[in-house]
């Protein structure tokens, strides 16, 4: 591949582009958000600070890889189910615009725009397989119930001469302190794709760490990476069951987080003697392996936190769908956790 050049669609607070650059790679970001570009401008992150609808991407010929992330409100469990009841309609809109038949606009006459935004990645792949410039790999994300809008992405990019593999990722097979699941898409074109190869256990509630493949790293902990937070600690959800506090989640300090949502400010964290607080902005972005020292900046944080990929689970994906080193991943990781976490 030639040098690497990446557009990064819905780029939120740079949870790709954060691991890109700490593996030298050459990255823009679009988002429209101004709380994440406020953090986007002051971590120093190449930013287009505009809607990824309204962005003429002849600006962005010289790019050859794209990657994406769109909103996930409407798909996600937690959020408000629009895109999930309309998910059939997503799937056809999708064998339409492989046939340039339709736009990913004429989607929002299905209720929510956001849900019509998980498409804008695919009329970006389509536009420049057009205009003879199909971008050399392309790695997409969302929870995991736009599995089969991937999978479907997957059957149109196929007939344009690219291999592409999609599926559930666990975040703490990864080296990420928080059991997230996440759908992935990987696609090359004329080359082999492939997702990465998990580097830890798989979390199992009341399974020791250490069980499991003795060629893989134990899952890390909150307390690996939350090093001056005292322990022990319990982590009590911010989610009921019915209403009712006594069956919300609990997560342990030597155990991962929960995933991280906007918001994770409303966690309870009981730690030694009964005392309660909360995480700080600071901390829940390490639960996400944001460097400890990244600049937030802007209105709701744990917001932006809770939307990003995790950058070290974002690294490994790169890394697969780009043919990069385990070196080259491994000081990502290091530089990303501050040693922390190792693969």
């Amino acid at each position: 591949m030639q040098a690497i050049k990446i557009v990064d669609l819905f780029a939120g607070p740079g949870g790709l582009d954060i691991a890109a650059e700490k593996m030298g790679l050459a990255v823009t970001g679009i988002e429209w958000d101004n709380d994440a570009c406020a953090t986007r401008r002051k971590q120093g992150l190449a930013t287009v600070h505009e809607d990824v609808r309204k962005v003429d991407q002849s600006l962005f010929a010289d790019a050859n890889v794209l990657t994406g992330g769109p909103p996930c409100q409407t798909y996600t469990v937690a959020g408000s189910g629009a895109g999930r009841r309309a998910l059939d309609d997503v799937l056809r809109c999708t064998d339409l615009m492989a046939e340039g038949k339709i736009s990913p606009s004429d989607v929002m006459k299905l209720g929510d725009e956001r849900t019509a935004l998980v498409l804008e990645p695919l009329r970006w792949a389509l536009q420049a397989i057009r205009a003879n410039r199909p971008y050399e790999a392309i790695v997409l994300e969302q929870v995991r119930t736009v599995l089969p809008v991937w999978e479907a992405v997957a059957n149109v990019l196929r007939q344009h001469d690219y291999s592409v593999v999609c599926g559930v990722l666990k975040a703490e097979e990864y080296g990420v302190p928080q059991t997230r699941r996440r759908a992935i898409l990987v696609a090359r074109h004329r080359n082999e794709a492939s997702l990465p190869e998990a580097t830890h256990r798989p979390h199992y509630k009341g399974v020791d760490r250490n069980a499991g493949d003795s060629t893989k790293q134990a899952w890390v902990t909150m307390s690996d990476v939350l090093v001056d937070r005292p322990t022990p600690f319990t982590v009590i959800s911010n989610y009921g069951t019915g209403g009712d506090p006594k069956l919300r989640g609990r997560r342990t300090h030597h155990e991962p987080s929960a995933t991280v949502t906007g918001k994770i400010d409303r966690n309870r964290v009981v730690g030694p003697n009964g005392t309660e607080n909360r995480f700080t902005n600071r901390e829940a972005g390490m639960l996400q392996t944001f460097p400890a020292d990244y600049k937030w900046r802007g209105k709701k944080i744990p917001q932006q936190i809770g939307n990003a990929i995790p950058p070290i689970l974002a690294a490994h994906v790169l890394a697969a769908a780009l043919d990069l080193d385990r070196e080259t991943l491994a000081t990502a990781v290091k530089d990303l956790s501050g040693g922390t976490i190792k693969i």
